[in-house]
């Protein structure tokens, strides 16, 4: 959390980038979207277990709470999450195989 202090400091570093994601993050937390902003932040919790960014974890779980997610609503997330992180983990593998047999025989000697 404490990391979070430097936000200004990073902001000031590259002023074009942090106003391009500051208008893109706001745009996306907008409440007047067809997905409503409980969903809204669902699925940004999704995308924070699954991309393991502790930041953002912080964030999004603490704004579910304050929009009424439930202990259980919470940990049905989660596993959903895994299991679709698991679901890619055997999709890549299906990617891995094609790829390992278009890929030309091993040759010794070179």
């Amino acid at each position: 959390p404490q990391d979070l202090q430097n936000a200004p400091a990073l902001a000031r570093l590259a002023p074009t980038e942090a106003s391009a994601f500051l208008a893109y993050d706001h745009a996306v937390k907008r409440t007047d979207g067809a997905i409503p902003p409980k969903t809204r932040e669902w699925i940004a919790l999704a995308v924070a277990l699954t991309t393991q960014c502790g930041y953002c974890l912080d964030v999004h779980t603490r704004a579910a709470k304050r929009l009424g997610t439930t202990r259980q609503e919470l940990a049905e997330i989660a596993l959903i999450a895994g299991a679709v992180r698991a679901g890619a983990t055997v999709g890549h593998g299906l990617l891995a195989l094609r790829l390992f047999d278009e890929a030309p025989p091993q040759t010794i000697g070179r």
